[in-house]
């Protein structure tokens, strides 16, 4: 008997010992259920909160772009029409007399600094021959290379151009007017000088009734040209100039 009551009381003792370590457990599940539950609020409330920046922010950048693209397109807007207007009035009576407000101002934004070449004294010769008409460009022929190395000659003539006094490989050559002298160019002065050229070429054409369009395809052919002219400068011009 008296190892069945002692026995008894151990269980119960276990069991009560047991019964309080769940109620520990209990208590730590219940308090880990609870930051579970605050941190997912919190993490609710946050993306909440971050989506709702990044709603006001894109909100934000879409107002301003189209805010900048309605100043960007009355600003051409402006301009474009005054250009219209220069090239309408040219139109009506068209001349290649740099006074007028359209090819003055031609000049001033794209001939002339196509046209600006290191070469200083060159440079005017050039200008004063694509204004007249007189200025030649011819390849450079295959049988005035120099014997050099194959490699050499696959690049075209080095030499040096004229222009902009840079060494380098000369593939084309200009005369200026009747004069015999012939100038080697690289192929960067080539692509300035053939996008001048192009642009003098068809305003001619429509100075002598040649182009039999309105307005504005006209003019957005001038455009087309002036920012030829633009790329040359820069730079930018086929490879095969």
């Amino acid at each position: 008997m008296e190892i069945r009551e002692k026995g008894s009381e151990f269980l119960k003792e276990e069991l009560h010992k047991a019964q309080k370590e769940l109620k520990l457990k209990d208590a730590e599940c219940e308090r880990l259920c609870r930051v579970r539950g605050q941190l997912e609020r919190e993490l609710e409330e946050l993306t909440a909160s971050l989506f709702e920046e990044a709603h006001k922010m894109v909100r934000e950048a879409n107002m301003k772009q189209a805010a900048s693209e309605k100043q960007l397109k009355e600003t051409r807007g402006k301009v474009d029409t005054t250009l219209f207007a220069e090239f309408q009035a040219w139109r009506e009576s068209p001349t290649l007399d740099k006074t007028s407000p359209f090819l003055e101002r031609v000049y001033r934004e794209d001939v002339g600094p196509c046209l600006d070449f290191t070469v200083q004294e060159l440079s005017a010769l050039v200008r004063a021959a694509v204004e007249d008409n007189t200025l030649t460009i011819e390849p450079v022929a295959s049988q005035t290379l120099p014997a050099v190395k194959v490699a050499a000659v696959e690049c075209g003539r080095t030499n040096t151009c004229a222009l902009s006094g840079l060494a380098c490989a000369c593939r084309h050559r200009i005369r200026l007017g009747d004069s015999e002298s012939h100038y080697y160019i690289s192929p960067s002065s080539r692509a300035r000088i053939t996008a001048v050229c192009n642009f003098f070429t068809y305003i001619r054409y429509i100075q002598q009734g040649l182009v039999r369009q309105d307005a504005e395809p006209m003019f957005w052919e001038i455009t087309r040209l002036r920012k030829e002219m633009s790329l040359a400068k820069l730079g930018f011009f086929p490879q095969e100039a």
